[in-house]
């Protein structure tokens, strides 16, 4: 892994969604995941796909589209994933790479076995996903 632990673990602890974990929590999810590299224009999910993983970006840009239509940009310590991985639905956006990025992929497994073993994380993680959902509701169309 290119990136330290103690970093990796800095940026998970900064990630809204995974701030709640205990430090042996995050060190859990970040003994099952793993740093991917991706070029600019690389997709990194596509909108109707299955779910394999939570992606937190580490560096770089991606952008977030709808049926084609960008509808924001993601930065270092912004997520995508957690929705199909919550529900087993497919994705509900595509991620394309602006620029060189990193993320650490969070695996399917890794994760519901987490919140399987420990139901605070997934009390947690609703709070955090409702908050999510009362911002997205509250912007203009």
């Amino acid at each position: 892994m290119s990136t330290s632990s103690k970093h990796l673990d800095a940026q998970l602890a900064g990630v809204p969604l995974l701030a709640h974990l205990s430090k042996r929590q995050r060190h859990r999810l970040l003994d099952e995941s793993r740093v991917v590299r991706h070029d600019p224009g690389r997709q990194l999910a596509a909108e109707g796909e299955m779910a394999l993983a939570l992606h937190v970006l580490l560096s770089g840009r991606a952008a977030v589209s709808v049926n084609g239509r960008e509808l924001r940009r993601l930065g270092p310590g912004d997520y995508f994933g957690e929705i199909s991985l919550i529900d087993g639905r497919p994705r509900s956006a595509t991620v394309t790479a602006s620029e060189p990025t990193e993320t650490l992929a969070v695996p399917h497994v890794a994760f519901s076995s987490l919140l399987q073993s420990e139901p605070e994380c997934a009390r947690d993680l609703l709070q955090v996903l409702c908050a999510r959902l009362r911002d997205a509701e509250s912007r203009p169309a």
